[in-house]
């Protein structure tokens, strides 16, 4: 079962990793990033702490989350055990303000799923190593 755990933690930073350098240049594809450029524009339109005056400008906050999920994805899948935990919450609140963002501009079911299995494989991987903590502490 622990094999199962970490080949998810590995699959799952991994894909973070590729999301995240699909952000920061349009040398991976081109016209990709083309269009994330064009939706960030619209996801800073409705960003949660808009409300407290943080207002991001669209290219700055690709840039900003491209640079988070490229290095959190990396630790996901290859840090030492701390910096898997650091990322995994990284990476959770990241997913949690894309299915925000996403809801927020009444993006349809099939857009919102990518984000929210995220989202629940944090989750579970997050479970899992709370898990070995409770038992750790136990014995």
């Amino acid at each position: 079962m622990a094999a199962l755990f970490t080949l998810i933690r590995v699959l799952l930073g991994l894909f973070f990793a590729l999301t995240g350098a699909v952000k920061l240049t349009d040398k991976i594809s081109e016209g990709v990033f083309r269009e994330l450029r064009s939706q960030f524009v619209q996801f800073a339109e409705v960003f949660p702490l808009r409300v407290f005056g943080l207002k991001p400008e669209p290219d700055q906050y690709l840039l900003a989350t491209g640079w988070t999920e490229l290095v959190a994805g990396l630790l996901l899948a290859f840090g030492p055990r701390r910096l898997q935990e650091l990322s995994n919450f990284t990476l959770t609140v990241v997913m949690m303000v894309a299915l925000f963002t996403l809801l927020k501009l009444q993006e349809p079911p099939a857009v919102c799923c990518p984000a929210a299995v995220c989202l629940g494989l944090l989750l579970l991987l997050n479970l899992r190593g709370q898990g070995r903590q409770v038992k750790a502490k136990a014995e």
